[in-house]
């Protein structure tokens, strides 16, 4: 799960991690009322920031430094509504719904990167750190790998405050802000690990002039969270805005179904994860394109795999449907009926291709004879792959 950069701001507040002043805004006036109270406040300048889950806002002009209320407004009432598209939203865009208003760093002295996130090679939490703040983190990993610092952490005992300092020394931080760097580089530690996190990333994270003084804060926000942990985060959760995730991931959460649309015509509907990337893989090396990864679990019930098939062909560009089970825990005539009950339900209109193997695949073959649908059967993955292509070529 993702959120977008004002909450993560306020789950830094909640550990003491400086970030800027400001508030999110839903409309021009809110826009204008924040901003009053923050030039009020000393602030020169505010920025206002779209709020989408992407990165390369500002690039896309979703992302404006303004000085009076009045302009603030202005911006605001622009960008909300506005469909914003960037390297990562797709050519589709993300609708701007909200806005951050919050002071500008109008002095920025020095821009770092920083981020937590599970090393799973190691099985720790590690510190990713560059002097490179501001930049795409991958184009400097991959052109210039030695600006990239790396911290394992040990997580029973926590981000330890020498190796927050060897950090701070390493991205030649002045040492009359060493202490505020490894107090703010703990905080985003805590803040990590006390949300569940899989991965909190700060770019930039900078050093300013505010009010004369020097300090160090967080000018960006970003979270991922392990959903696994989702039931013990209450409050993340509370965090979730629907309007920024795929309509059929949700409806695919509600059943427990891990779901993702991809970019192909060929719909699968597989039990298991590693079965799925084989399904795709297959569908690929002969020559098709997969819809989706949809994984409806190694015990699935008949209303889960029902709910699965409607998913895939509410997904206009799926041309046909390949079925790929292996029946263990969960049985072949379960998936059958679920198969046929939903294909009835959708008025199902494009080839199925089904392959079933495992527990009762004997009875589940044969409800799928003798339904009336008009179901392709396979007799292994790679027969299946041949034949979902060929049914949809040209279609």
């Amino acid at each position: 799960m993702n959120i977008h950069e004002y909450q993560g701001k306020e789950i830094f507040r909640k550990f003491n991690a400086p970030v800027p002043d400001g508030g999110v805004a839903f409309n021009g006036d809110e826009a204008q009322r924040i901003a009053e109270k923050l030039l009020a406040g000393g602030a020169g300048a505010v920025v206002v920031k779209a709020q989408i889950h992407a990165g390369g806002r500002g690039k896309a002009g979703g992302v404006k430094l303004v000085k009076s209320a009045a302009e603030a407004k202005q911006v605001a009432s622009q960008l909300i509504g506005k469909i914003l598209v960037t390297h990562q939203t797709g050519p589709e865009g993300k609708q701007v719904q909200k806005v951050l208003i919050e002071a500008a760093a109008t002095k920025i002295l020095k821009e770092l990167y920083f981020a937590v996130l599970v090393d799973r090679p190691i099985s720790r939490p590690t510190i990713i750190a560059s002097t490179e703040g501001g930049m795409d983190i991958e184009a400097v990993a991959a052109k210039t790998p030695e600006k990239i610092l790396k911290e394992p952490v040990d997580p029973a005992l926590g981000l330890m405050p020498y190796q927050a300092r060897k950090l701070a020394f390493a991205l030649n931080i002045p040492a009359t802000l060493t202490q505020q760097t490894v107090a703010l580089m703990q905080g985003v530690y805590r803040a990590f690990a006390g949300t569940d996190a899989s991965l909190v990333e700060i770019n930039p994270l900078v050093i300013a002039e505010v009010g004369g003084e020097q300090k160090v804060m967080a000018l960006d926000a970003k979270f991922n969270f392990d959903d696994n942990a989702l039931y013990r985060q209450k409050d993340v959760l509370a965090m979730r805005d629907l309007n920024e995730e795929d309509p059929m991931e949700i409806e695919a959460s509600k059943f427990n179904l891990n779901y993702i649309k991809l970019d192909g015509n060929i719909g699968c509907m597989v039990n298991g994860a590693g079965l799925a990337m084989a399904t795709m893989d297959i569908i690929k090396h002969h020559g098709g394109s997969p819809a989706n990864f949809l994984d409806v679990g190694g015990g699935a019930t008949e209303e889960a795999v029902t709910a699965a098939f409607r998913i895939i062909c509410t997904d206009k560009k799926v041309k046909g449907i390949f079925v790929n089970i292996f029946g263990g825990i969960m049985k072949c005539d379960v998936v059958a009926q679920g198969i046929i009950g939903a294909a009835r339900t959708v008025h199902l209109d494009r080839p199925l291709v089904v392959r079933l193997e495992g527990t009762n695949v004997e009875k589940g073959k044969q409800l799928l004879k003798e339904c009336g649908l008009a179901v392709i059967p396979a007799d292994s993955m790679a027969d299946a792959a041949q034949k979902i292509v060929a049914a949809t070529s040209g279609r």
